[in-house]
């Protein structure tokens, strides 16, 4: 019975896929062994979906009677994000204490004209699915909250309200001076320095000036920041026509309907008053140092010892993100890539990057070696972030500084292609998350107000050359070191003999001679 069974089964194998085929792909056993490269014998052609690589849905822009703009993106799903985006942050607080920004992000969502308390509100997204959340940077306030698509009109009236009527009471700033505190101590206790690496380096880099202001509030500042002056800061900078309403996942008229019926005619809480002055200040590059000597010896949260390192990074001036040098400077970003000296992973994690085949794969004791790109509206800053044992600060500074003068080099054609094409790929792969379509979505139209979308930026990083990242780099190499320091920095040249390795054809510092070792 077992025989008969068997083959009954092999003749309706051999009857599926012919007896040719059956003999070359059949092992004897159960199932034809058909390698996964070659289309299945007997089986019709399959028909694929095909995608012409541009988005389904453009964006679409509005601009209200009061100067407001209204954003949308449209896309597929029963959830949008939608959120107000306001040119204002740290780098507009030249006549105000430095702080003010941190405050606001802090106070945001909380006691409205509308709403007695943040549980309130809070409760009310609830019922919608919602969250909600407020982040300010150096150059922009962004609030935004994603809900289901039906609960629109709340969520527009709740950011209306956020943002223009808050009360601002004495126990909420004396909590959120408790929560700007507990951040400056956690800031400086955290054994990733790279938060506050970041803040120095800008201080470096725009000496007292507009991007160069601190992001966090000075603890000096704490105490001086009160509701009169956030009333003033708010009355100069979160006017109509320094925002922008965006949204994604929705109907571009419904969302221009409910900012009609909620912001064109909303009264701020601080008055309808003109701007007396706004600060319109240029960044200013001024390039320097900032050193912090700090011990660095003992800083793991838990009981496994993290080893003492000291932290240096290294900048010089880019460009803005309106010029058109921006495109290469993101693809030489990529370029040099980086990350930790652990990695686990393999090419599409960056493991062929510069930074890792020519640092951290050759100097077995560094532990860092990262780059990164920070962009503006008039400014930039490429800089590599470095760590190693105090003992060898001096030979890593050199490492560093001879990676800068490399990058002016020629630029292979496959180490080219791969950092475009990981630049496209991490682009496209991050625009799928709604969140990061709103906020690509808010900035671009709130600094150059319209957008550019994924595929002609695509296009723009395909059409990089090696000559134009030569170009750049060089461009780059004329501007003075920003330069920024945090740990036991005994064995840490100076700022002069960094300048002059840059400034070499070998980035090499100048040797030292001594008589006593």
């Amino acid at each position: 019975m077992a025989t008969h069974m068997s083959k009954c089964r092999t003749w309706s194998r051999v009857q599926r896929f012919g007896i040719a085929a059956y003999r070359k792909y059949s092992s004897g056993g159960r199932y034809p062994n058909i390698s996964l490269s070659e289309p299945l014998p007997g089986i019709p052609k399959p028909v694929f979906a095909s995608g012409d690589g541009l988005e389904k849905y453009e964006t679409k822009i509005t601009t209200l009677e009061n100067g407001l703009k209204v954003a949308s993106q449209n896309k597929f799903g029963q959830f949008c994000t939608v959120g107000i985006l306001v040119n204002s942050g740290s780098r507009h607080e030249a006549k105000y204490p430095s702080g003010i920004a941190h405050f606001i992000e802090k106070l945001a969502f909380s006691s409205t004209a509308q709403y007695g308390s943040k549980d309130e509100i809070l409760l009310t997204l609830e019922k919608h699915g919602g969250i909600c959340d407020c982040q300010t940077s150096r150059d922009t306030t962004m609030y935004a909250v994603s809900a289901e698509v039906k609960g629109l009109d709340t969520v527009v009236s709740l950011l209306s309200d956020a943002v223009l009527q808050p009360r601002l009471l004495d126990d909420e700033i004396e909590m959120t001076r408790m929560a700007v505190r507990f951040e400056l101590e956690d800031l400086n206790m955290r054994p990733d320095p790279e938060p506050l690496l970041t803040e120095m380096i800008h201080a470096a880099a725009y000496r007292g000036n507009t991007v160069g202001l601190p992001r966090f509030c000075p603890a000096d500042n704490v105490e001086k920041i009160d509701k009169e002056m956030l009333h003033n800061y708010l009355r100069n900078y979160f006017c109509p026509e320094r925002m922008v309403l965006a949204g994604v996942g929705i109907e571009h008229e419904q969302l221009v309907e409910c900012a009609r019926k909620h912001l064109l005619a909303a009264k701020p809480v601080w008055g309808t008053t003109a701007a007396a002055s706004v600060d319109l200040s240029v960044a200013q590059y001024t390039g320097g140092i900032i050193k912090m000597d700090k011990d660095m010896s003992d800083v793991s949260l838990g009981p496994t010892p993290i080893p003492e390192l000291t932290h240096i990074m290294i900048g010089l001036e880019s460009c803005s993100f309106l010029e058109d040098d921006f495109i290469p400077f993101a693809v030489l970003n990529m370029m040099m890539g980086g990350g930790g000296s652990f990695s686990a992973g393999g090419p599409g994690k960056g493991m062929f990057t510069r930074l890792y085949l020519n640092v951290l794969n050759r100097h077995h004791w560094m532990y860092n070696a990262t780059a990164y790109h920070h962009s503006y509206e008039d400014s930039g800053l490429l800089c590599i972030h470095a760590s190693a044992d105090p003992r060898q600060v001096r030979e890593m500074v050199e490492i560093i500084t001879r990676e800068f003068i490399q990058m002016a080099g020629s630029a292979g054609e496959m180490e080219l292609e791969r950092a475009k094409t990981q630049l496209k790929s991490m682009l496209m792969m991050n625009l799928e998350s709604r969140p990061v379509i709103f906020e690509d979505v808010g900035r671009q139209v709130l600094s150059t107000g319209k957008r550019k979308l994924p595929h002609e930026l695509c296009d723009l990083i395909s059409s990089v050359t090696a000559s134009d990242i030569k170009r750049v780099t060089t461009k780059m190499l004329r501007s003075k070191p920003a330069v920024a320091a945090l740990g036991d920095l005994t064995e840490l040249p100076s700022y002069e003999h960094i300048q002059a390795a840059l400034s070499s054809k070998d980035g090499r510092l100048p040797r030292m001679y001594r008589l006593f070792r």
